[in-house]
C-alpha cells in the first residue's frame, strides 16, 4: 500500500474510533513496587502535584515529585486485541506530565482495543541513589509488571510495546536499548521476567543530552548543572543501541521550538546503522507535540500511523 492508501485507511480506523472513544474507559491506578521503591530507604520524598493550567481541567496535572511510581491502567474497548501498550509521559525528567486518571492517548488505544498503562515514574532531582537509572528502574519493573498480570486484562504479554514522548520518549528509547541492564536487585517473581518491549513508539522524543542539539532541561535533570562529557553520551538516547533493540518508530514535527527535530533525526540514522528495523514521520507541523487536525476537522491519523508499523513487528 503506497503512503496515499495507507493515510486513507488510517483516517478511516480514526474516524470509527472516534465513537468508540466516546465511551468512558474506566481505569485503576497501583504502585509499581510492593513496598519502598529501591533506595528509597530514609528518602524524605513526597508524591505533588500541580495544575498544569490554572483554568485547565482538574485532572490535567504534572507531578514534580514522585515517592510511589504507579501504573494507571485503560482497559481495552469493544474488541480486545490481547495487546497493550506501556505510555511514558514526558516533562523534561522535572515533572511527569500525566494526568490523574487515564491519558488521551490511553483513551484512544483502548478504543483500538489496546490496554494501555500510563507510567508515573521517579525524578533524579528527588534524591535516589540511582540518580538518572531511577527513572529506568521504574520503565523495567513496570514491563516486567504488566506481563506479570498478563492474564488478569487478558493480554499476551509477547504483546506489549511502549509509547514515549519527549523526555519520555528517551526514556523509553533507553528502555529499549538498556532493557537487559540490571539496574535494581529483584523483589518478587514479577522481576524474573524480561523487560524489552515488542516495538517502541517515539514521538519528539529527547535524544541528546549532550552537544548543540541536546536538550539543556533534561540535561541538567539527569546530569546537574556540570555534566561529564563521557557520562552524558553515555545517557543519550542513540548511545550503543544493541542488535536487539526493539523496531522503532520516530516522529516529530519540523517546527517543534523545544525539542530540536535533529535529536529525531540522529535517532533515526543510529538505528540504521544498529540494523534496526525503524520509520521515522517527520511532519511539517505539530510544535512540540502531535500535528493538528486534517482541513475537515478530523484528527490527524498519527496514532495508526505508528500503530500500522507496530502490528508489522508483532503488536
Amino acid at each position: 500500500m503506497d503512503r496515499r492508501g495507507l493515510l486513507a485507511a488510517s483516517l478511516a480506523v480514526a474516524s470509527s474510533s472516534l465513537l468508540a472513544a466516546r465511551a468512558k474507559p474506566t481505569f485503576e491506578t497501583f504502585p509499581i513496587w510492593p513496598g519502598t521503591p529501591p533506595g528509597g530507604a530514609g528518602l524524605q520524598v513526597r508524591d505533588a502535584f500541580v495544575k498544569r493550567a490554572p483554568d485547565g481541567p482538574a485532572d490535567d496535572v504534572a507531578w514534580p515529585h514522585v515517592a510511589t511510581p504507579m501504573l494507571t491502567v485503560t482497559p481495552a474497548l469493544g474488541r480486545p486485541t490481547g495487546a497493550a501498550m506501556l505510555l511514558i509521559p514526558g516533562g523534561s525528567y522535572a515533572r511527569v506530565a500525566l494526568r490523574n486518571g487515564g491519558s488521551d492517548i490511553a483513551r484512544q488505544l483502548a478504543a483500538r482495543g489496546i490496554t494501555a498503562f500510563d507510567l508515573r515514574y521517579r525524578l533524579p532531582h528527588d534524591g535516589w541513589p540511582a540518580g538518572p537509572d531511577a527513572p529506568l528502574q521504574d520503565a523495567q519493573r513496570a514491563m516486567r509488571l504488566i506481563r506479570s498480570r498478563a492474564a488478569r486484562w487478558g493480554l499476551d504479554p509477547a504483546r506489549v510495546g511502549a509509547l514515549g514522548a519527549s523526555a519520555g520518549g528517551h526514556l523509553a528509547a533507553r528502555l529499549g536499548s538498556r532493557s537487559r541492564l540490571a539496574t535494581y536487585q529483584p523483589v518478587d517473581d514479577a522481576d524474573g521476567l524480561y523487560a524489552t518491549p515488542v516495538v517502541l513508539g517515539l514521538f519528539f522524543p529527547v535524544v541528546s543530552v549532550f552537544g548543540p542539539t541536546a536538550h539543556a532541561q533534561s540535561r541538567a535533570e539527569l546530569l546537574g548543572p556540570a555534566p561529564d562529557e563521557a557520562r552524558a553520551r553515555a545517557l543519550s538516547a542513540d548511545a550503543d543501541l544493541p542488535a536487539d533493540m526493539p523496531p522503532t518508530y520516530v516522529a516529530c514535527a519540523a517546527d517543534d521550538p523545544v525539542v530540536d527535530p535533529a535529536n529525531s533525526l540522529r535517532l533515526f540514522d543510529a538505528l540504521r546503522a544498529a540494523k534496526v528495523p525503524t520509520e521515522l514521520m517527520v511532519f511539517e507541523k505539530g510544535g512540540h507535540g502531535f500535528p493538528p487536525p486534517l482541513p475537515d476537522g478530523r484528527p490527524y491519523p498519527w496514532l495508526d500511523l505508528f500503530l500500522h508499523f507496530a502490528r508489522r513487528h508483532g503488536l
